[in-house]
């Protein structure tokens, strides 16, 4: 996809000073300016545009039915493979931001991470895209920069600027990798086979150690022909023969770990998967995949953005594709033969890049809680079909699907992050899925396999511990709300009743489909635009139903729009639910000066219940006491999103990953 100006926005800013840390300031101004009837000319990340609700469907799903459900997953057919509950990450363009000062990460994503880590045990995020394929490392770049490209025509979706890194990055997510259990993806340059660049390898493995989960090899290669970047008649066996070169260097280069490549990661544009199977590529370098890969988006606002690409999409239209099941069936139905492949070969079948829509989503649809609804069925319908994980795209602040914003540079001593939508759909397959690592999900077809109300059941070890329900009706009157009534064995099952006393029902809602920023999961948000530290706010609630066991039964609602995640015994609430998040209580703010403030009162609640033990840090420039085992940089980061109060160069603190 296009080049999307990200990794040192979202993560870290480099340069000569060092600044943290500035609570209770009033905003001075905003980013834009938006009245009715005006257009919006703002950033892409904060564009206010709310859709309307698509209307009801005609004839109207049944709202009220019934779901048997076996207690044993040996008595059901169609289950997965053993699922993580760490099934959705993040793929973040290797692109560029030049800030001038400070050098630090940012508190509000090392929560976000956290928030994600504690449900799923840890969170994948990819590093890379069109990007990598052009990058070279080099020893120093001017003024201490960590990255850095060149200009590129803006008019062209299809040129792919050189550039530069250093050392720096790795030791960033080294740095975060440290804080919070994150594992990272690394994209190795393919642009020129005649001068393969291993220093990303050879760097990441030294300072990544374990937390390095994987080496991507050549990014879409079925575009690089189309793109310019390939002679005419470039196929699946060229790339076949391009990645074998790339583990042959490896091995001249005697690298330690050259059995955690991945590929082909295809954007299913001029090739299908099955071309590269036919290559023999699984068979050839069994030894040293790790996972097989594919990259896939269902749509692209490519017209509203650059020149050639026929008539804009209007997102009005558009965005009853987006409310039925059939959305994430449709996408995954070309990857279903490769899925079955990969169980065969052993080896995971990741959607390494996905989002909305190509070219930074729809206004409106991307921003939407109905994208939360569609992210989480899809997400739910990848891991039903035998994906083991799913990364989803991240853009800075020029494109529309991103999961969290960076608030501008210029804008850190007033504003906060922008959380979108989007995030609450990781939450929620986090926690519909539960950190044992051993899930299996099936779609129940429920409600006469209506496209409206789709829903999944979860077991866990064997055993049937959770519901998944979605409603992407929008109606206020609350006639389209349904009720699921729920039996668990009975009936014409042969198996005897299992329905249990009680249940406990987490609910997704948000007003409309349309809307963007009253979202709330369990009762709790993340704010609304430039009001996000990364931690979630306000009361948790969790809904305790009782059921009627002697008819063996179970009723929850499910609003419209809405999801519920349904709790079939404590223990599964206990799988999904933290009993604490460690937070990172304090806010990064672009100065140049050394400075730190702090909330007291914040700053004596910010580790939950965890603590920091093991993990040290300063404020002073060029220091740090953080673990550097894998190769933690003393000087890149300074561990500043941990670290507040005149005692803070001294001050263990714990964390427990």
């Amino acid at each position: 996809m296009a080049p999307l100006t990200l990794l040192c926005a979202l993560l870290a800013s480099f340069g000569g000073a060092r600044a943290v840390t500035v609570y209770g300031q009033a905003p001075l101004a905003t980013t834009t300016s938006f009245a009715p009837g005006s257009t919006y000319t703002g950033l892409a990340a904060y564009d206010p545009r709310i859709l309307d609700p698509p209307p009801l469907p005609d004839p109207l799903p049944a709202n009220q039915f019934g779901i048997q459900l076996s207690a044993s997953a040996s008595n059901v057919q169609g289950l997965s493979i053993p699922l993580s509950g760490a099934f959705y990450g993040f793929s973040v363009e290797m692109s560029v931001v030049t800030q001038d000062d400070s050098s630090f990460i940012h508190p509000p994503f090392l929560n976000l991470m956290s928030l994600i880590a504690e449900r799923a045990g840890r969170v994948h995020v990819r590093v890379g895209g069109n990007t990598q394929d052009f990058a070279r490392m080099v020893d120093r770049l001017e003024d201490g920069k960590a990255i850095e490209k060149q200009k590129v025509d803006t008019n062209n979706p299809t040129q792919t600027p050189g550039l530069l890194y250093t050392t720096e990055i790795l030791y960033l997510l080294s740095n975060i990798s440290s804080l919070v259990n994150v594992k990272w993806y690394l994209g190795v340059p393919l642009n020129d086979t005649s001068d393969i660049r291993l220093e990303i390898v050879e760097w990441g493995e030294r300072i990544l150690g374990d937390s390095l989960l994987g080496l991507q090899i050549g990014n879409e290669p079925d575009l690089y022909q189309r793109h310019g970047h390939r002679p005419e008649g470039y196929g699946p066996f060229d790339y076949f023969g391009e990645f074998g070169q790339v583990l042959e260097s490896m091995r001249q280069l005697n690298v330690p770990v050259t059995n955690n490549l991945i590929g082909p990661s295809l954007a299913t544009g001029d090739w299908f998967p099955e071309d590269v199977w036919n290559t023999g590529f699984i068979p050839a370098y069994t030894d040293s995949i790790t996972a097989l890969t594919v990259e896939h988006y269902p749509d692209d606002n490519c017209a509203a953005i650059y020149e050639g690409f026929g008539e804009p999409i209007d997102p009005q239209v558009e965005f009853v594709k987006f409310l039925n099941h059939t959305a994430g069936i449709n996408i995954i139905k070309p990857y279903l033969n490769s899925t079955a492949i990969a169980q065969q070969a052993g080896k995971p079948f990741i959607m390494f890049e996905t989002n909305s829509a190509s070219c930074g989503g729809f206004p409106g649809i991307s921003t939407s809680f109905g994208a939360a609804l569609w992210a989480l069925d899809y997400g739910l319908q990848m891991a039903y079909s035998n994906f083991s994980h799913a990364l989803l795209h991240v853009g800075g602040q020029n494109v529309y699907y991103n999961p969290f914003t960076a608030a501008p540079t210029n804008e850190t001593s007033f504003h906060e992050w922008t959380v979108g939508p989007i995030f609450y759909s990781v939450l929620a397959v986090s926690e519909t899925l539960g950190s044992s690592n051993n899930s299996q999900i099936i779609d129940l077809n429920a409600n006469s396999g209506s496209l409206h109300t789709p829903g999944y059941a979860i077991y866990e070890n064997g055993n049937l511990a959770r519901l998944a329900l979605i409603n992407f009706m929008t109606d206020p009157s609350g006639a389209n709300d349904y009720t699921a009534t729920i039996s668990v064995g009975g009936g014409q099952t042969g198996q005897p009743n299992g329905t249990p006393a009680q249940i406990k029902v987490k609910y997704l809602v948000a007003p409309s489909v349309g809307d963007k920023w009253n979202v709330t999961w369990g009762g709790q948000t993340l704010g609304g635009q430039f009001e996000a530290d990364g931690r979630l706010k306000g009361e948790l609630k969790i809904d305790t139903v009782q059921c009627d066991q002697a008819a063996n039964t179970c009723q929850v609602k499910v609003p419209a729009p809405g999801f519920a995640l349904v709790f079939l015994s404590d223990e599964a609430l206990k799988e999904s639910e933290p009993a604490s998040t460690a937070t990172f209580a304090t806010t990064a703010v672009t100065k140049a000066k050394n400075t730190v403030t702090l909330d007291q009162a914040v700053l004596a609640t910010s580790n939950g219940n965890k603590g920091m033990s093991g993990r040290y840090g300063s404020t002073s420039s060029g220091s740090s006491a953080a673990p550097r085992t894998a190769g933690v940089y003393p000087s890149a980061v300074a561990l500043l999103a941990v670290l507040a109060g005149a005692e803070v160069m001294r001050r263990a603190i714990a964390r427990q990953v």
